[in-house]
């Protein structure tokens, strides 16, 4: 691993802990056993490693939706996207901590490239429930902005509660089943 590398996952690893403006680069020179002055060949300012958290993230949580298969069923798609949403919190904890906490420290072009990338991947996710929706595998009247949030809702707050490491195919699976099933599913009334 290259220290420009490495000094990226430390980086990842403290704003995740003590937040963007909790953590100093003197925190990073001494986590990484380096003097402070020496992290300046591989960065301009800290924000230099707050937006590259922020790419890598993006580009993550793209990639693991864009392994969702374009063939599969509407309502399968969107169980498989929070499979892929989930195992990226799963194995990128501090990625996603720092995507979801602190993106808003970033600053012009590059709070501006963020921003899209966010919006364009909420979008894609409101995308998976239009389709259900139109092709009849959702409710009709299914408000499709609304059921997005609730999705990114649960989903991206797992970094605070989720394990890192943890298998999330079958914890994705459950949620999945109370998020389109509902809480009283097949009940009878009362």
């Amino acid at each position: 691993m290259s220290r420009k590398d490495e000094l990226s996952r430390e980086a990842a690893r403290l704003f995740a802990a003590k937040g963007y403006h909790g953590t100093s680069v003197g925190d990073l020179a001494e986590s990484l056993g380096v003097q402070k002055g020496s992290l300046y060949a591989h960065m301009e300012g800290k924000g230099d490693l707050l937006y590259e958290t922020m790419r890598v993230g993006a580009e993550a949580f793209h990639g693991a939706l864009d392994s969702v298969p374009e063939d599969a069923a509407p309502a399968d798609k969107i169980r498989l996207a929070l499979r892929a949403h989930l195992s990226v919190v799963s194995e990128q904890l501090e990625v996603a901590t720092v995507f979801v906490q602190e993106w808003r420290y970033l600053e012009g072009v590059r709070l501006d490239e963020i921003v899209a990338e966010r919006r364009r991947y909420e979008e894609r996710i409101r995308d998976l429930f239009r389709e259900g929706r139109d092709l009849g595998a959702l409710r009709s009247d299914l408000d499709v902005a609304a059921a997005a949030l609730l999705f990114l809702s649960a989903a991206n707050w797992a970094y605070t509660w989720l394990s890192p490491g943890a298998d999330t195919d079958e914890l994705a699976d459950r949620l999945y089943a109370i998020f389109l099933d509902g809480l009283r599913g097949y009940s009878t009334a009362e």
